[in-house]
């Protein structure tokens, strides 16, 4: 079985006692189901599953369950035998944004206090939007995300002992010895053809097969493309899966944000006249947003704007698999000279944002743009960071313009580039780019 933190999450708040219900929220395929399923069976003599989504699509039988008592008797259709004790009895909800009641219940189903429940939803972020009378004060929600490396690395025999020493000496700003640092490396590249969608990384650790890698993460995208907009009117599906389709080609430019004349090809359109479009890409948790700040302070959510926007995919390796479909060579290859700067800048999104981090990124026509700020709680400040994936990391004009100006007050800035050595020079350090699995959010 795949390792996961968010299992010991889970297993804490089902164990705490608290009065709130868990929903776990995230886009589909990253496991929320599965990683639920493991802890519940674990946990609970009488463990419960119901599938919203396949309910809706078939017998129907919670569609019109409006009161407790509704649920209770379309529950025990299916499952009276295992409705015991509330100490021994687990109900799991999956996919519950099908039915937008059903997170309104949730509230009396607390308050009843008959069963342990806990819920998922892949397109929950958009329906909590939705929904005036989502019961907030009855709920925790907990975001998932797809494996990060440490996960990656795990799956792969890497134990949690050297893990740890390689966390210490990110602390220590020390560099691993060469052979680990190949080895790190070399996991760190298959990382990026791989990515962090389960079925992908069971695959790679199984059979190594390239073409089944990118099979699944074909039939992920084309899912993601297709389920995006599927509650929503035809033009606006387009446009979803215009925007959508977009974002790997804009990777590709030097300037990777979205530009609004671009999406159906029609001047004198701007970001807010597809508001709802990205608000629908960004909280089914498929792309993962960048927000342009010109002028930083901490808070860097204080500062924000949708104006200059950039969207990543949500998975690394499927935007490797769109790039370079089966080759592997521009990935793997010291000597390739592809320049993996869209790839080295998407997985860092995708850490970032798996350890918590909201994701912006330094925009000032002065001085430049800088790959991304993050806060620093440390010193009440904010934090740079430059990715690099070439030779010249010690080449970032940008981040000089950037540190020089007083007003910013910056302790801390990062570049993370292929180089295996730590330093620290006027007030940059340079650092191996797996080191950045262990950014945390404070």
């Amino acid at each position: 079985m795949l390792f996961r933190k968010i299992e010991n999450q889970i297993e804490a708040h089902l164990c705490s006692g608290s009065d709130k219900i868990l929903i776990v929220d995230g886009a589909r395929q990253i496991g929320k189901s599965y990683i639920i399923r493991h802890v519940g069976q674990r946990l609970f003599k009488n463990y419960i599953e119901l599938n919203m989504e396949a309910d809706k699509v078939g017998a129907r039988l919670f569609a019109e369950a409006k009161t407790t008592s509704d649920f209770y008797m379309a529950l025990s259709t299916i499952a009276g035998d295992k409705m015991g004790d509330k100490a021994s009895t687990l109900v799991f909800i999956d996919e519950i944004q099908a039915y937008v009641h059903l997170l309104t219940m949730l509230k009396f189903l607390r308050d009843e206090d008959r069963f342990n429940y806990i819920a998922s939803g892949s397109q929950l972020g958009i329906t909590l939007k939705q929904t005036s009378s989502i019961p907030l004060g009855s709920i925790r929600i907990l975001h998932m995300y797809p494996m990060d490396f440490e996960e990656f690395l795990i799956a792969n025999g890497v134990g949690s002992t050297f893990i740890d020493e390689m966390r210490t000496r990110f602390i220590r700003q020390e560099a691993l010895p060469e052979a680990l640092h190949n080895r790190i490396f070399d996991l760190f590249r298959k990382y990026l053809i791989v990515g962090g969608m389960p079925d992908a990384v069971n695959t790679f650790v199984s059979t190594q097969n390239i073409l089944e890698i990118r099979s699944i993460q074909q039939n992920i995208h084309h899912l993601y493309g297709v389920d995006a907009s599927r509650y929503e009117s035809v033009n606006k599906r387009l446009r979803i899966q215009r925007i959508y389709e977009m974002v790997p080609s804009n990777m590709e430019n030097r300037k990777k944000r979205i530009v609004a004349q671009q999406i159906e090809g029609k001047t004198g359109k701007r970001m807010a006249d597809y508001a709802n479009e990205f608000d629908y890409l960004i909280s089914s948790g498929i792309t993962l947003e960048v927000k342009a700040i010109s002028k930083p302070s901490f808070p860097l959510i204080e500062n924000s704007g949708k104006n200059l926007l950039k969207l990543y995919l949500n998975d690394v390796g499927i935007l490797t698999g769109i790039l370079y479909r089966n080759n592997i060579i521009p990935i793997m290859s010291d000597e390739c000279s592809t320049n993996l700067g869209s790839v080295y800048e998407t997985v860092v999104a995708q850490e970032l944002r798996a350890h918590g981090f909201n994701l912006f990124y330094y925009d000032n026509k002065k001085n430049g743009e800088v790959d991304y700020l993050i806060d620093d709680y440390d010193n009440m400040s904010v934090a740079p960071i430059e990715v690099k994936s070439g030779k010249d990391y010690n080449v970032h004009s940008a981040l000089n313009h950037f540190l020089q100006v007083e007003e910013y007050n910056i302790r801390k800035s990062y570049v993370f580039s292929n180089t295996r050595e730590t330093s620290t020079t006027n007030g940059i350090t340079y650092l191996p780019i797996y080191y950045v699995m262990f950014l945390q959010q404070s």
